[in-house]
């Protein structure tokens, strides 16, 4: 049996029917989550003894992109080795054909059970966010419903906007990759903090009752130290990719922590951590796992997590971000025609000039994303005027050689 769940775009209802068939043709049964975010998918194919949980969802992409993301039986996603073995095996021509024909069924209560999942790891008290007013940004995606639904069941009073999704409009200008959206509406609505979701719900950026979006290293941060004074955190250890910005490891270091980096993705963080066995790691862009609460990045989960770390502190959230003080930083995206392996571009010797400048006191790294045409520059260093005019030589030099 395997469980599918989808978020809000359009062409979702149709992949879902084409993988649902498919999966029926080959003598498999299929429960349908249907409209869910995607770390709910992977709490129910735990809960189910699925034998794989599939999410039909683009994440933060616009509506006209969509994908398939896989989680084994026990919840987390697969690794590349068998994603890719996956592929050439939908490549390669079709075996002997099954007889045997699997049904398809639809979970009814999928969204609920979710929700209920949410609370308990919030201790189920009812009154955890009592007198607190929260923005929130639904992305017109996946968590149209259960994210308000959990914290109006925490006794929150909840200001929600992007929660009408009719197939197209999901991530469209709203969510955390448009953090203006959540800052405008906590300081029209006066709400005490803001959440924002992307798409499929696995992200979530916070915004401090002031409108200003904390990103996910100031996050992470306030988690990290809460859990290391709680005695929580295993080894004292956060990990975070490479993307994260220095001032992430200067403050963990000063909570007498430890903050290991892995490759971008969070697919990777969620390799060391299970090598490990740590749990709290995450993204900058508002990837968060808490491990001790699910096993994957979640949204709502973090949120609710960090939530509790705010309400515990008596302290607005324009007062815990200050644990956290940020190196200069700029990640500028340039639109790309084709991809050059990096050490292959004419500019380079910018490049190095770039690396010399910035001595041991900075950063540089060159990335391309792996589901958009799209070369990421990220700068960091000490000094912000230098940092932005390096950013935009480097960015116009690139556009020329392979801009679209």
């Amino acid at each position: 049996m395997v469980v599918i769940g989808r978020d809000t775009r359009q062409s979702g209802d149709m992949l879902e029917s084409a993988i649902a068939s498919g999966l029926n043709s080959r003598g498999i049964d299929v429960r349908l989550a249907s409209v869910i975010p995607t770390p709910a998918v992977a709490l129910l194919t735990r809960e189910t003894g699925a034998a794989f949980g599939i999410v039909i969802s683009a994440s933060h992409n616009p509506f006209g992109d969509n994908g398939i993301k896989f989680f084994g039986p026990d919840g987390f996603k697969l690794d590349d080795n068998f994603e890719f073995e996956i592929e050439q095996r939908i490549e390669a021509e079709p075996g002997d054909q099954t007889w045997s024909i699997g049904r398809t069924s639809v979970i009814a209560d999928a969204t609920e059970r979710y929700v209920a999942f949410v609370r308990e790891g919030a201790g189920h008290d009812p009154d955890l966010l009592d007198g607190m007013t929260i923005a929130l940004d639904a992305a017109n995606g996946a968590a149209y419903q259960s994210s308000e639904s959990v914290l109006r069941s925490l006794g929150a009073e909840v200001k929600v906007s992007h929660n009408r999704p009719n197939g197209i409009n999901i991530n469209e200008d709203c969510g955390c990759t448009h953090t203006g959206i959540i800052e405008e509406m906590v300081k029209k609505t006066g709400a005490h903090v803001g959440v924002s979701h992307d798409g499929d719900a696995d992200r979530v950026l916070l915004c401090d009752e002031t409108g200003s979006v904390l990103d996910g290293d100031e996050l992470m941060a306030i988690a990290a130290q809460a859990m290391i004074e709680d005695g929580t955190l295993k080894d004292n250890t956060l990990v975070a990719t490479v993307m994260s910005n220095a001032g992430l490891e200067e403050a963990i270091e000063s909570f007498g922590g430890k903050l290991e980096r892995t490759g971008v993705g969070d697919r990777y963080v969620l390799e060391a951590m299970r090598a490990n066995g740590w749990n709290l790691g995450g993204e900058q862009s508002g990837h968060f796992i808490f491990m001790d609460h699910n096993t994957t990045g979640d949204g709502i989960v973090a949120a609710v997590q960090l939530l509790k770390i705010l309400r515990k502190s008596g302290k607005p959230l324009s007062e815990l971000r200050k644990i956290m003080t940020k190196f200069p930083q700029i990640l500028n995206n340039v639109r790309v025609s084709r991809k050059v392996a990096v050490e292959d571009l004419a500019a380079g010797d910018l490049l190095e000039k770039i690396e010399s400048d910035l001595g041991s006191a900075g950063r540089i790294m060159l990335r391309y994303s792996g589901t958009e045409p799209l070369l990421r520059i990220l700068i960091e260093g000490k000094e912000a005027d230098y940092i932005k005019q390096a950013s935009d030589e480097l960015a116009a030099a690139i556009t020329a050689e392979i801009g679209e």
